[in-house]
């Protein structure tokens, strides 16, 4: 858990600021970005619903097993997985979202 977090993190730190300077550039040079919006995106989205699947098979598991192991409780923990459910897959829609606006908003020029 923490390996994979920290790569998310220097993704995030490297990625981040490139992205903001390929912006300014393309500006300045007329547009290359584009090509690297639809890799980003691609990217992007492979990587959230690879995770997300992950995510959910991870909290499914847990839940049947502790369904198991106490079935008095297996309505709760039936709510407390679809809420978790749910939250995971939002981070698969904004992705999604932010996907959408790097392929289909053109950069001012």
């Amino acid at each position: 858990m923490r390996r994979s977090l920290s790569v998310a993190t220097i993704l995030a730190v490297v990625v981040s600021p490139s992205l903001a300077f390929a912006q300014a550039a393309a500006k300045a040079e007329g547009g290359w970005v584009g090509p690297f919006a639809v890799l980003a995106a691609a990217l992007g989205m492979a990587i959230a619903a690879g995770l997300c699947g992950l995510g959910q098979g991870r909290a499914v598991a847990a839940a049947v097993d502790a369904m198991g192991r106490q079935p008095s409780a297996a309505a709760r923990i039936q709510t407390a997985m679809i809420i978790g459910l749910a939250l995971i897959e939002s981070l698969a829609i904004y992705v999604l979202v932010v996907a959408m606006i790097l392929l289909f908003v053109q950069p001012i020029r």
